[in-house]
């Protein structure tokens, strides 16, 4: 595996309070300790369900390993569980539910739409630890908030991308996204800029389907920009992604394995390699996911977890931030060429060096959350 696409097992975690670091320690070991010492854990998760191909599916996929590597259980009304959000409406009473028995250590919240609800039972919970992520809570000492700088993988899509494009002579690649905001800005701004900075004549074709949830929406939206001669897109919209992968995979099932007009999508959040796999018309095995940036949420729940069981701290009132440097967030290989991967690597290296400064808004939005 090649470091430059692959998470290595540990995270080290910087932490901003007023440019100080909270920690930069990796993991060296995932042996059990006594379960009467280990954090339980209590997630709330956002709407889409914990199956999303997106934020709660990872979260909860870390969750589980930091369950396995104490060996304690992972699932309903387990010491490590969930709270699925059916509706935002239902969210006051998940963080009831999930702190009203006491028998959660650490009680979090996945996704920035879950900053209002979990605020408010931090200050009805005074004694309970809460970690917001893709969020901040601001002047909340029991609350932790984990951010990933997703621009830097989101930059790193656009290089392959336009790496791709370029050789094929196009002209233009596609965005989606699900909702304006703080976070799927930084996809967005991050994508744009690592296209122009390897082709600055190609046009990048954004739309927004002002959800996370609608997967119809997401195929009708992927079917518009490849028929327009779009051929890759990246889709930042949680579970709308699933209905432009399903586009990806129904048009190049029409076509031979080596066809020129072969369609791609960047996944997003966790490695959708799979989710893009189809079978050409010559009755080959082949993917229509070129790659996927990665937002390592459920290393990021794992990570504060083991430092709560570890070390006995608890980042409560701080930042902690990962990026590429920390190795939170990356870019699988999937589909990619050796002239896209080598590309790929060489922006990487530019902005862990700091030769790269990655936007993490694009130009004229409203929103300017920095950290």
């Amino acid at each position: 595996m090649k470091k430059s696409t692959q998470i290595v097992a540990g995270i080290a975690a910087v932490a901003i309070i007023g440019g100080g670091i909270y920690a930069g320690v990796s993991h060296q070991s995932n042996q059990a300790t006594n379960a009467k010492n280990v954090a339980s854990l209590g997630l709330v998760l956002d709407v889409g369900g914990v199956d999303d191909h997106s934020f709660n599916q990872s979260a909860w996929e870390g969750a589980k390993q930091y369950a396995a590597a104490n060996h304690v259980k992972a699932g309903q009304n387990a010491p490590v569980t969930y709270f699925s959000t059916a509706d935002h409406s239902d969210l006051d009473q998940n963080f009831n539910l999930a702190t009203k028995s006491k028998k959660y250590q650490i009680v979090y919240g996945i996704g920035y739409s879950l900053n209002q609800a979990i605020t408010k039972s931090a200050k009805l919970n005074p004694k309970q630890k809460f970690v917001l992520v893709d969020d901040i809570v601001t002047n909340q000492p029991n609350v932790a908030s984990v951010m990933f700088r997703s621009e830097q993988s989101s930059y790193l899509a656009g290089v392959a991308a336009a790496t791709k494009a370029k050789a094929n002579g196009e002209k233009a690649v596609g965005f989606i996204g699900g909702i304006h905001g703080n976070i799927i800005d930084a996809f967005d701004a991050g994508f744009e800029a690592g296209v122009k900075a390897t082709d600055p004549t190609l046009t990048v074709e954004k739309q927004y389907a002002n959800s996370f949830t609608d997967s119809a929406k997401g195929k009708t939206i992927a079917a518009t920009m490849y028929a327009s001669g779009i051929k890759t897109i990246f889709a930042a919209a949680g579970f709308v992604g699933n209905g432009a992968f399903s586009e990806a995979k129904a048009e190049n099932s029409k076509l031979t394995a080596d066809s020129k007009d072969r369609l791609y999508i960047i996944g997003v959040d966790r490695d959708q390699k799979s989710d893009g796999a189809y079978k050409s018309k010559d009755g080959q095995s082949e993917t229509s996911t070129l790659a996927s940036s990665i937002t390592s949420v459920g290393a990021g729940v794992k990570h504060i977890a083991d430092d709560y069981n570890k070390k006995h701290s608890f980042p409560g009132g701080q930042t902690v931030a990962y990026g590429l440097k920390e190795q939170g967030v990356y870019l699988t290989e999937s589909a990619l060429t050796p002239d896209e991967k080598a590309a790929v690597d060489k922006a990487q290296k530019a902005i862990i060096a700091g030769t790269i400064k990655v936007p993490n808004h694009p130009a004229g939005s409203q929103f300017n959350q920095k950290f």
